[in-house]
């Protein structure tokens, strides 16, 4: 989780110049404290890897709050599957314009949770992952807004 959290943050750095989180003392943050600090936000943070149908990687405490899910089936379930069928279409044409740019930010559409709770995301930024050697290793959301319908 901790390598995990350092990947989406240093990708999101890449790609915007943002941080995930403001590092406010630089002694404090420590890999194993920020990882905890990103666990713990109030936004939500979802990452998937590269696999032929994406799953996904990491889900923060919001994330599997809103998704209805334990860590162990967040990290189980494919990526395509937070979307309902008529909206899998627009989230693939999204993901493909995030693989060609880079990243993109305002991103809003409807999702489902494991339940069938529908809710709507506005704002979301997402943006590719890249390891340290700039190897591509999946991608990340997160978004602050929601509204269950």
């Amino acid at each position: 989780m901790i390598a995990q959290t350092e990947i989406i943050a240093g990708s999101l750095k890449h790609w915007t110049g943002r941080e995930l989180l403001e590092r406010a003392d630089q002694e404090i943050g420590a890999p194993g404290e920020f990882a905890e600090r990103v666990f713990r936000a109030r936004f939500v943070l979802v990452s998937h890897g590269t696999e032929a149908d994406p799953v996904l990687n990491y889900g923060n405490q919001a994330a599997l709050v809103l998704w209805e899910m334990s860590w162990e089936e967040l990290t189980r379930t494919p990526s395509r599957l937070t979307a309902e069928a008529p909206n899998r279409e627009e989230r693939a044409r999204l993901l493909a314009a995030v693989t060609a740019r880079g990243f993109i930010d305002d991103y809003s559409g409807i999702r489902i949770s494991k339940s069938g709770r529908r809710f709507r995301i506005a704002q979301a930024t997402v943006w590719n992952l890249i390891d340290q050697r700039e190897k591509y290793c999946g991608q990340a959301a997160m978004f602050s807004r929601w509204e269950i319908l």
